[in-house]
């Protein structure tokens, strides 16, 4: 525990290092009026992922960084929801299972049929190969309108959109850690509901 700790601290000790030279500075530059580079922090890459400068790979970078942050919004929800009690009526499989018979949480996983695995990893295959894609072009990174669906954003100024993107960026980022602190907190044992076990 000491050690984590230890490492922890030197690690974070390490990001307020000054820059070693001129040039990684220029071109943490070129990211600094990014979306997402907000206050208190600014543009933080602790790691120096994108300390070359490289726009091609900041793009890709960010585009895994909104698809992550949307995911994790709609797990938030789905396990606040399981966890909760809610389930959709009626059998999850011919052999009679009730979707109410399977728990919320890691326990799901294990109780659920088989074929209900297959069927919701072929659903997120799926989406991954067909739907969650950037077929045209997009105006940004992340854009998976496609030309399709629009909801009113067209009809937005160009600071309102930026706006609403850095929310979503904000928002996705802490759904990503919102996952991961239920997730800990179920192997705790913990409750996640007020009032609950």
């Amino acid at each position: 525990m000491k050690t984590a700790v230890i490492a922890t601290l030197l690690a974070t000790a390490t990001a307020f290092a000054p820059a070693k030279t001129a040039s990684k500075a220029s071109a943490l530059k070129s990211f600094e009026d990014e979306l997402g580079a907000q206050v208190p922090l600014g543009f933080f890459d602790p790691l120096g992922l994108v300390a070359d400068g490289n726009q091609e790979n900041f793009d890709r970078l960010r585009f895994v960084e909104i698809k992550h942050g949307r995911v994790s919004m709609l797990a938030v929800v789905g396990y606040l929801i399981t966890e909760a009690g809610i389930r959709l009526p009626g059998a999850i499989s011919m052999d009679g299972t009730q979707f109410s018979d399977i728990p919320g949480g890691f326990a799901a996983v294990g109780a659920c049929p088989g074929a209900g695995l297959f069927q919701m990893f072929a659903f997120i295959g799926f989406l991954e190969t067909f739907v969650m894609k950037d077929i045209t072009g997009g105006e940004f990174v992340g854009d998976f309108r496609n030309d399709f669906i629009d909801y009113g954003w067209d009809k937005l100024d160009a600071d309102t959109q930026f706006e609403k993107r850095a929310i979503e960026l904000n928002q996705g980022r802490a759904a990503q850690m919102g996952i991961l602190a239920l997730m800990v907190h179920e192997k705790l044992g913990v409750s996640l509901i007020p009032g609950g076990n």
